[in-house]
């Protein structure tokens, strides 16, 4: 199952399939960036925002391992993460490039965004431990 980009998520996954995290922030009220895409800001309401590239840095914020995986994901267990992003905005996404077992996703760690392509349309932004 893979997104279906909307007129509001367009510039988003625009942006991944380019291997750019976007986010979106408002020029009316400074209320900073915010994710996920929308054509309002989320504190004023106003629709003067922008798209912008982020700068694809973060932290792990929380996380569970994922025992049971879909067949779709394949046999391993794999982590389902809140990173919290250098800009301010929390974002759900998979960790990847590093064993997924509590002693490997220590919280706070560093972690940049990486791209998967899924198809000739999505590609799916992942976060690795930074440097890996």
């Amino acid at each position: 199952m893979l997104p279906e980009p909307t007129p509001e998520t367009r510039d988003f996954w625009d942006g991944c399939k380019a291997g750019e995290l976007r986010l979106q922030r408002c020029t009316a009220c400074d209320g900073g960036s915010y994710f996920p895409p929308r054509p309002f800001c989320p504190k004023c309401g106003s629709r003067k925002v922008e798209a912008y590239k982020a700068s694809g840095d973060g932290v792990l914020w929380s996380y569970v391992i994922n025992m049971r995986p879909r067949p779709d994901m394949g046999t391993e267990p794999y982590a389902i993460a809140v990173v919290k992003l250098a800009e301010g905005p929390q974002m759900m996404t998979n960790i990847v490039g590093c064993p997924q077992t509590p002693e490997a996703l220590k919280l706070d760690m560093p972690l940049k965004v990486t791209f998967a392509a899924q198809n000739d349309d999505i590609s799916l932004p992942f976060f690795q431990p930074a440097g890996a």
